[in-house]
């Protein structure tokens, strides 16, 4: 299992636009139509990596629970998938309705998104409060595959009750880490 850290993308950053392919809908969105009233949030995920499988049901817990707050997640994959078929667009489909994602499932086909947001690895997380702008980038927890820590979705909740309250996070963003993103050219 490879293990890739988080960029950590600047605070601050104004979240750059997208519109991407939705694998549910199989409507083209965009930030703007998908963006939450008090904050969104950006995950970059896939199908077949063990480090989002770990996470899964607490990604779906968590989304559910803020969205009633105003709060919106976006999932995009990136992968390469001529090189790992098992995160093509169908299986994506596929794998958002049994995971039961209550956030559409966006495909990066051309890997930009994924560029512009400085995206590393799956999973990883960026927290944008209501103007778009940066406010937390990072893991969902201390958990991991193999350590035997319960999944609990700590950092990123604490970050979104932050951004809620529009109070500065005031604790330390560790990197996420996981399984690199599946780049169609090696040399990025």
């Amino acid at each position: 299992m490879a293990r890739t850290p988080s960029n950590m993308l600047a605070l601050g950053t104004r979240a750059p636009h997208f519109e991407l392919p939705d694998t549910v809908s199989n409507q083209i969105l965009s930030l703007e139509n998908l963006k939450g009233k008090n904050g969104t949030v950006v995950m970059f995920i896939c199908n077949h990596c063990p480090f989002v499988v770990h996470v899964n049901k607490e990604l779906v817990k968590i989304a559910k629970e803020y969205n009633s707050e105003g709060v919106s997640f976006i999932a995009i994959s990136s992968n390469d998938v001529e090189n790992y078929p098992q995160d093509a667009p169908d299986l994506m489909t596929e794998h958002a309705k049994e995971n039961e994602y209550p956030f559409p499932y966006l495909y990066d086909e051309s890997q930009e998104v994924a560029k512009a947001y400085d995206a590393a690895c799956t999973p990883d997380f960026y927290l944008f409060d209501s103007d778009l702008m940066l406010t937390y980038r990072g893991q969902l927890d201390n958990s991991r595959p193999d350590n035997g820590i319960p999944v609990t979705g700590e950092d990123l909740r604490k970050a979104i009750q932050h951004t809620l309250k529009q109070t500065a996070i005031n604790f330390t963003q560790k990197p996420s880490i996981g399984c690199n993103i599946k780049w169609k050219n090696k040399n990025v």
